[in-house]
């Protein structure tokens, strides 16, 4: 089933998300409709906030970014309760956007590589390095648990320009081509 977006002024995609156990109420199909909603809604990632479930949860699917990234090559991930344990490396520049803020795309400054603690669909614990774009977007995810959007980590003067668009998003006059919540 496809799921509704929640867009930027939404207060979900402002709280830090909650773990959730093994007994997360329909946790598979949650997962499931998250994919689907992903590649309905054509990103390469998707945090439970983004749906309304202020969770610890999000899915990654990068081999559509393969060309430009060889580690993205099924690179198509579960991650539950994950947290960043260490970040490390050179800060790079990245152009990113988000289903969430519609029709925006900003460069941001994140650190290389970091080390994440987390849960797989089988609740399996792993605690792994990720480097190269597979951290890109799980940087980026993962912000979503914190109530982090990449907006906040662009320059102040990048945010004032582009201001009227956050608010047009938030308000609803721009409009996502994908199914999306209605603030209020």
């Amino acid at each position: 089933m496809i799921l509704p977006i929640c867009l930027i002024g939404n207060t979900v995609l402002r709280k830090k998300a909650k773990d959730i156990d093994k007994n997360y109420p329909n946790l598979d199909k949650l997962i499931e409709d998250m994919y689907e909603t992903m590649y309905k809604s054509e990103g390469v990632g998707l945090a439970a906030p983004q749906v309304g479930k202020a969770i610890r949860l999000f899915v990654i699917d990068g081999n559509v970014m393969q060309e430009e990234y060889p580690d993205l090559k099924d690179f198509k991930r579960i991650f539950i309760n994950a947290k960043i344990i260490n970040e490390e490396g050179d800060e790079w520049s990245f152009n990113e956007g988000c289903l969430s803020i519609p029709g925006i795309r900003e460069d941001v400054k994140r650190l290389s590589k970091f080390t994440l603690q987390y849960y797989d669909e089988n609740w399996q614990y792993h605690e792994q390095l990720f480097e190269g774009g597979q951290a890109r977007i799980m940087q980026h995810e993962y912000d979503h648990l914190e109530g982090i959007l990449f907006t906040d980590k662009i320059s102040p003067i990048r945010r004032r320009l582009i201001k009227s668009k956050l608010v047009s998003i938030s308000k609803g006059r721009i409009i996502p081509k994908y199914k999306f919540v209605k603030n209020k």
